[in-house]
């Protein structure tokens, strides 16, 4: 008797048990079917580095800012200043789409106190410089053949106006040497670049001993130490150069001379002024040479002296697993028209694409001449009208 209810209640017990069992089962399986799932939360990761790097800058260039007495004197405002902004209204749009902008300063700007005057000893006012500034140029080469008309005085005005302005870089005249030996390197969208210029002399006015710094003769020792000095510090190194034979659109056998020289130091960009005409754009090699831009503005007669040449290049900057690739290419042009009235006033530089023939007669046919001058070695420069960007 006593053994039947221990078993039945082991029964009880084992049932209990399995009930029980059954329960938690449920619960649990009622548990995870139904409970939110726990967000897991990645471990951080640092980002790959981009294993290749681009940077890019343009560059446009206009030649020589020859300012005759006409050119100077239709700046003059009934106030007795000068401004020079309208003579520029065409080409400062273009410009703006430009990250550097290169022109030359033929002209010494001694400013007014020293007198303004016209060939062949110029000096011209320091509010042509203002002009240029604000239509975007910010490189501009200072040694010509007319850097001492006016003697060490005007240079030192030059040069002090110069130094005052922001984001301008200046080459080729200076105040000492110390002020010759200062940085020529500058930066641009992650590309530096190196500025220099020389001319070829200074129309049998000399330069004063023991002052050689005033303005940049061209010498070859000289210029292979500034070139050395620059080369391995920079991705870009551009040379001014004022050079060749006035009025011919060929270049001379000693400016060919010349820019293979500069070529061979490692220079990317020639840009060459002087002629006052426009003479070709060709390779050597890799260096990019622009024997002669001509007149950006001048006072000068004959239309082969007021047709110039802006050009413009692309600089790329590739930088992969460390090792950085520089080219230049892009290289185009458009042809700029110096206009004014018969009695040399109300002057204008024009770009071709605005012209017509009331501006310029016949002015289409002059543009194929041009053409054929500027690409005749080397027909990968594009030239014509619109082929840079305008506004």
């Amino acid at each position: 008797m006593k053994r039947r209810k221990v078993r039945k209640i082991w029964i009880f017990l084992l049932v209990l048990l399995l009930i029980g069992s059954g329960s938690l089962y449920f619960i649990e399986s009622y548990r995870s079917n139904h409970q939110a799932p726990v967000e897991t939360i990645p471990e951080p990761t640092e980002p790959e580095e981009e294993k290749i790097k681009q940077y890019d800058v343009s560059l446009v260039m206009v030649g020589d800012a020859l300012y005759h007495s006409g050119c100077y004197q239709d700046g003059l405002q009934s106030d007795g200043t000068y401004n020079y902004d309208k003579q520029l209204e065409y080409i400062a749009p273009i410009v703006s789409k430009y990250d550097l902008a290169y022109y030359n300063q033929e002209t010494i700007l001694g400013g007014v106190e020293l007198g303004l005057s016209n060939y062949p000893r110029f000096n011209s006012p320091q509010e042509v410089g203002d002009a240029f500034i604000k239509a975007g140029f910010n490189l501009v080469s200072l040694a010509t053949n007319h850097t001492m008309d006016k003697g060490e005085k005007a240079i030192l005005n030059s040069v002090n106006y110069w130094k005052k302005q922001t984001n301008v870089m200046t080459a080729g005249s200076y105040d000492s040497f110390e002020d010759r030996a200062r940085s020529h390197i500058g930066e641009k969208n992650g590309i530096t670049y190196a500025f220099l210029s020389y001319t070829y002399g200074t129309n049998g006015i000399p330069v004063p001993s023991g002052k050689e710094y005033l303005v940049n003769l061209f010498d070859k020792e000289q210029v292979k130490k500034d070139i050395e000095a620059v080369r391995d510090k920079v991705d870009v190194v551009m040379v001014a150069m004022h050079w060749g034979v006035e009025y011919t659109h060929t270049p001379t056998k000693e400016q060919r001379e010349q820019a293979q020289y500069l070529a061979d130091l490692g220079v990317d960009i020639i840009i060459g002024s002087h002629p006052h005409v426009i003479e070709p754009i060709e390779h050597i090699g890799k260096t990019v040479v622009i024997y002669s831009l001509g007149n950006f503005i001048s006072g000068q007669n004959g239309i082969e002296r007021r047709i110039g040449l802006m050009a413009a290049l692309d600089i790329h900057k590739t930088v992969e697993d460390g090792n950085t690739t520089i080219t230049i290419d892009n290289v185009k042009g458009d042809l700029l028209y110096t206009d004014h009235n018969a009695a040399y006033r109300n002057f204008k530089v024009i770009p071709f694409y605005r012209l017509d023939n009331s501006i310029l007669n016949n002015y289409q046919a002059i543009q194929k001449e041009y053409e054929a001058i500027l690409n005749k070695n080397d027909s990968t420069i594009q030239v014509g009208t619109r082929t840079l960007e305008n506004e």
